[in-house]
Order: C-alpha cells, then structure tokens, then sequence
C-alpha cells in the first residue's frame, strides 16, 4: 500500500516546511498549497487522502475553502489548523464539514494521530461499523446495548440516541449545535445537552470527573475517544 498524501494548505513557509519535514520523516506523502485557490485545484487534481487546512489564508476564507473542496469531494478527510482563541471559526469549519482540527501550537504527536483518525473515519463511513469498541466500553448499535465490561449499561431513549450518534462519528467532534440540530431541532439547548451528556457519563465512565470516552472541546462540542485499552 503506498504512504497516504497530505495536501498542507499554509501561507506559511515556515509551518509548511516543519510539516513537509516531520510527516515526511514520518512516511507520509505531501503536497502544499499557499492558497486557497491553489488548493481548491490540487484536492481535485492530485488526489491527496486528507487536507491539513488553515483558515487564514489570504485569497479566501479557509471555510468557504472548505465548503468549495466539499462540493467537489465529498469523502475528503479535512482536519483545521487553527489558532487557540478562535474558537468560533473551530465551530464554524465542523459545521461547514471539516473532520477534526488543532489548535496552533500544536505537538507532531498529535497531529499525526488527528490525520489518521480522521482517514480511519472517513474509510469507516462506506458502511457503520455495527459494534464499537473502546478499552472497556462496548456499543452495539444493531442490538442497542452498552457494556462497560462485563456490566450492560441501561440508557435512556434521549441518552442512547446521543450515544449513538457519537459512536457513529467516533474519533471526530461534534459540535453542540450539531448535536442539538439533529436530536431536538430549533428547540434544544446548550444546558439541556450537557446534562444528558453528565447523566451519560455517569454510567459508562469510571471516572466520571475525569472521562476517557466522552471527552469535552472547551467551547465546541464533544468527541467520543477510541482507545486500544
């Protein structure tokens, strides 16, 4: 199988020289694009496996980047690089479609661990995986039951169908308004969700006060974590 491509979409040499080093010493293929019409024709003509794409760029907004390379390849991982206050244009890239995001400045650990969930998610939407698995949680979304290792969890209608939904993008985060819009429409709440999201913790974490599984991004949403063990 050959090393998978990142398109690095940057203004900035220096940040994509650092990035063409470190994910080449890491055996992954990169192309670069210091803007965003140039990166609109690479994502349609060099065929990259995911996006690594600033929202600051100088010719376009990077979400209207984004939107344009959502037109043209829907199945496309994009994971944001963005700076740590802008949490509003966090809120507004996962909406418009981008997979995940990291906030500058950020370790090489943890992006390549970004890119790779996000291609792993976006290879598992050709069909939902029927069972999630994650150290000692265990979701089976054909028989609608939970384990937290040997122990089935009961959950109520409005919890499994949170669950769910975060099953069925592990790995990615949603934001609160994603999850409101599709549960409750026009009438949901932020408070409404963070209650369900504690009385949901509360029975499939260890530690509640300090999860593994459902994790919070400050100001974003949430993100279910699969975990080896």
């Amino acid at each position: 199988m050959s090393d998978p491509c990142v398109l690095i979409v940057d203004d900035e040499p220096a940040i994509r020289r650092l990035l063409r080093t470190t994910l080449g010493s890491q055996s992954w293929r990169t192309l670069e694009a210091a803007t965003g019409a140039a990166a609109l024709r690479m994502a349609v003509e060099e065929h990259p496996d995911i996006v690594l794409l600033d929202l600051g760029l100088p010719d376009l907004d990077g979400a209207e980047v984004l939107r344009r390379m959502r037109a043209d390849r829907p199945d496309l991982p994009v994971v944001i690089l963005s700076v740590r206050d802008d949490e509003r244009g966090k809120v507004a890239a996962l909406e418009a479609g981008a997979d995940d995001y990291v906030t500058k400045p950020f370790s090489m650990a943890e992006l390549i661990a970004r890119l790779r969930n996000a291609m792993r998610h976006a290879l598992q939407q050709q069909g939902t995986v029927p069972v999630f698995v994650s150290a000692d949680l265990r979701v089976d979304l054909v028989r609608r039951q939970v384990f937290r290792g040997e122990e089935e969890i009961r959950l109520s209608p409005r919890e499994w169908d949170i669950l769910r939904m975060l099953v069925q993008y592990a790995g990615r985060v949603l934001t609160h308004q994603t999850i409101m819009g599709q549960l409750w429409g026009a009438s949901g709440d932020v408070q409404q969700l963070r209650v369900y999201i504690r009385q949901i913790r509360q029975k499939i974490e260890n530690d509640p006060e300090r999860p593994r599984h459902i994790v919070t991004e400050t100001g974003v949403g949430y993100r279910l974590v699969q975990s080896q063990g």
